[in-house]
């Protein structure tokens, strides 16, 4: 499952890009305009992260708009492990 958002499913998608000529009305030019189109992909924001998935942590690839909603639950960072004092 590469390329592709664990959580939402998010995938890459196929768009457009125009190429332009020219220069723009409000600089003083008549205006740009289109002479070309070409086929892209825009590609999601992915991050291999640590996640927590039916109680384990587990490695993911997750998109940022799922790591900033909230929608994902982190795993708690602990600290190393101590020896307590003993009296």
């Amino acid at each position: 499952m590469g390329m592709q958002c664990s959580v939402c499913g998010k995938k890459p998608s196929v768009g457009g890009q125009k190429t332009y000529r020219g220069k723009a009305k409000y600089l003083g030019g008549v205006g740009k305009k289109i002479t070309g189109h070409s086929t892209r992909i825009f590609f999601p924001n992915l991050q291999r992260i640590r996640i927590v998935k039916d109680g384990k942590t587990v490695r993911a690839n997750v998109c940022v708009q799922c790591i900033r909603s909230g929608a994902i639950q982190r795993p708690l960072k602990r600290k190393p492990f101590a020896v307590t004092n003993v009296v």
